[in-house]
């Protein structure tokens, strides 16, 4: 399958998305007065919340955790908060920080997990971005070398940044994830404090010892599995953060 890909300027993929950033891109973020949103899942060391075959990818962006009795392994997302279209846009709905935006805006609209193959008609593009520009894709491979290259450091960065943001997760009282699969656990930090508490945690040597988090569940089907691995569920309302649910109703 060949895939060409121009973009044509209309905005759609920085509307209503929250993009991924790195921790410096974080700390960027804040810095320039955006928010940022921190979206947790996990999956428990027995593979419940996880295909096989994702496993290796899925390990390699994740920390090593407990909960309860339970080795977990929990993967944190800071994105920039997008409702409506992104702060940076202009009124031509050209980007004003084009020669230093995220990593993920300079490596769509190709998909950084190695078991998500690239669906146009997943994307907001319209087709005519689609039947224009160079080869993106030939024969289900990327081709653009600059392209493969910028991937790789996302992953990378994902693989170098968890720890650290275990840590700011701690610091922030960010403790309650959900199981992948499963949902989201989805948090708005005060941006002062968020910015402060990166800088301090890069200050100082990360600790060694395993962090401890809760579940928070879909239902009480999901929550049997979880409790029965020895994982611990919470039994209180979410009062700090939202639960984003990713099961069919």
């Amino acid at each position: 399958m060949n895939t060409t890909f121009s973009c044509v300027g209309c905005g759609k993929c920085c509307t209503d998305h929250h993009v991924p950033l790195t921790l410096a891109e974080a700390r960027m973020w804040a810095a320039d007065g955006g928010q940022v949103i921190v979206l947790v899942e996990a999956f428990l060391g027995n593979g419940l919340g996880l295909p096989a075959q994702q496993r290796e990818h899925a390990e390699r962006r994740s920390a090593a955790v407990r909960s309860g009795e339970s080795a977990v392994h929990v993967a944190i997302t800071f994105a920039a908060y997008n409702v409506g279209p992104c702060r940076n846009l202009d009124d031509d709905k050209l980007c004003r920080i084009y020669e230093r935006r995220p990593l993920v805006c300079r490596i769509y609209p190709a998909e950084i997990n190695p078991h998500i193959p690239l669906n146009p008609a997943a994307k907001d593009c319209p087709p005519e971005s689609w039947e224009q520009g160079p080869l993106l894709i030939v024969g289900g491979e990327l081709v653009d070398q600059e392209l493969i290259e910028l991937i790789q450091r996302s992953r990378q960065a994902d693989r170098d940044d968890i720890r650290t943001k275990d840590a700011i997760c701690a610091a922030l009282g960010i403790r309650t994830t959900a199981l992948k699969g499963d949902g989201f656990t989805a948090y708005l930090p005060n941006m002062d404090a968020f910015a402060k508490v990166i800088d301090q945690v890069n200050a100082q040597p990360l600790d060694e010892v395993a962090s401890e988090w809760l579940f928070h569940l879909s239902g009480d089907d999901v929550a049997g599995q979880v409790l029965a691995a020895g994982a611990r569920v919470v039994t209180e309302p979410a009062l700090t953060y939202a639960f984003i649910s990713l099961r069919a109703a």
